[in-house]
């Protein structure tokens, strides 16, 4: 009998367990490390879109992840004293619009993706890579905490900063800001908030919105756009938390609607998260016995809506074509061939985005406005919804079901 095939995936969120899924189904033995101390179930919304609903029809969990839908029932712009400006209801079976017909907390889905890889894969918590050292035919790879283990591959999956991308790709894979900063966390629900995801913005690039879960919560979000000479080294994960807090008081203190809420809720928050959004170049995905996978190959922004699309068909692909291919070099390189254009096209933003969705200035504000309100009209909304609907269908989605 030939002997099981190893493979190290470098994080727990929603790339690497949907890897482990795969993997175990063609019959690798999978070890999941992540560095955070156990699953992480927060987060904010996600969506599932285009060729990644299909991925997950093949996986047999569509309905799984539909019986956790957000209840999210579509997008409404507020202006002044929360008045709508304009409201994109979701609709069944379109992949384009602000809100998906499949949308998920991103714990909620980790989460199932987690109980679906099975018995069969091994997660390790409160751990992370240190070192990997490549073999002939093995890579041998040091942790933090753990003991120094030999696995066939390595499949960094960590995020767009992937400290384990760092170990092995260096300067060779960069990150490209997009000038905006995010700051997430969730709030208690009351009795103003709807199942709508409802967007606020106020000059200076500013922008509140608040989305509904399942959970009994809301979850919120603070944006802003980064002017000037600060766009290209703003890096929000350097501060503290206090001193996000800190900006963000300063920053939101003379916003409206439900700004003052938010910023009284930042010191309770048990799951405050920031981040200055961007994109990740790289070259190459793969270096001998190590590849990378999800943000921390592609990241294409939260902005896209096609971060987890992407991760979900991503791992699929990856996993097929190791499953495939006898040699590791030809599975990478047709993982490459066959995702690259698709992640070259979701990664290919429209023009303005992010800031045209955030002015700077009364006046484009109200153009903004007067925008909304016609692309919420059937006829201009049947124009327009090419230009704004993410790619997510753009590619040829390989069978590997004659595998396993």
């Amino acid at each position: 009998m030939p002997r099981q095939p190893t493979v190290l995936i470098s994080g727990a969120s929603i790339a690497g367990p949907a890897l482990a899924y795969w993997l175990g189904r063609y019959g690798w033995s999978c070890t999941v490390v992540e560095r955070a101390p156990e699953l992480r179930r927060g987060g904010q919304n996600i969506d599932v879109r285009g060729a990644a609903r299909e991925v997950l029809r093949r996986a047999g969990l569509e309905e799984t992840v539909r019986a956790a839908n957000t209840g999210e029932v579509g997008t409404r712009f507020l202006g002044a004293g929360g008045a709508i400006v304009a409201e994109f209801p979701v609709r069944a079976g379109q992949t384009g619009g602000a809100t998906a017909e499949l949308e998920i907390l991103r714990g909620d889905l980790a989460e199932i993706l987690v109980e679906a890889s099975g018995e069969q894969t091994e997660f390790v918590y409160g751990d992370q890579i240190t070192a990997i050292d490549e073999h002939e035919d093995h890579v041998e790879v040091s942790f933090e905490h753990g003991d120094r283990r030999e696995f066939d591959l390595v499949i960094a999956a960590d995020g767009m900063r992937s400290s384990t991308r760092d170990l092995v790709f260096g300067d060779d894979a960069s990150i490209r800001p997009l000038g905006m900063e995010m700051t997430y966390l969730t709030v208690t629900r009351t009795e103003s908030d709807t199942p709508w995801w409802n967007w606020y913005n106020e000059p200076g690039g500013r922008a509140v919105t608040l989305r509904p879960d399942r959970h009994g919560t809301t979850r919120a979000v603070l944006s802003s756009v980064v002017y000037g000479p600060r766009r290209a080294d703003a890096r929000g994960d350097r501060r503290s938390a206090a001193e996000q807090k800190a900006l963000l008081r300063r920053q939101f203190a003379n916003v409206g609607w439900q700004a003052p809420r938010i910023l009284d809720a930042l010191d309770d928050a048990s799951d405050i998260y920031f981040e200055t959004i961007g994109q990740v170049k790289a070259q190459t995905w793969s270096r001998g016995r190590v590849v990378l996978a999800g943000d921390a190959a592609w990241c294409a922004s939260p902005v896209s809506g096609m971060g987890t699309s992407l991760s979900l068909v991503g791992a699929y692909v990856l996993a097929g074509e190791l499953a495939a291919h006898v040699h590791h070099r030809d599975a990478f390189a047709g993982y490459e061939r066959i995702m690259r254009p698709y992640v070259e096209q979701a990664q290919q933003l429209p023009p303005g985005v992010p800031q045209i969705a955030n002015p700077r200035t009364r006046a484009g504000l109200a153009a903004l406005h007067v925008a909304l309100r016609a692309a919420s009209t059937p006829l201009v909304g049947r124009l327009g919804a090419k230009f704004f609907t993410p790619p997510a269908d753009k590619i040829d989605l390989p069978d590997y079901s004659h595998l396993g």
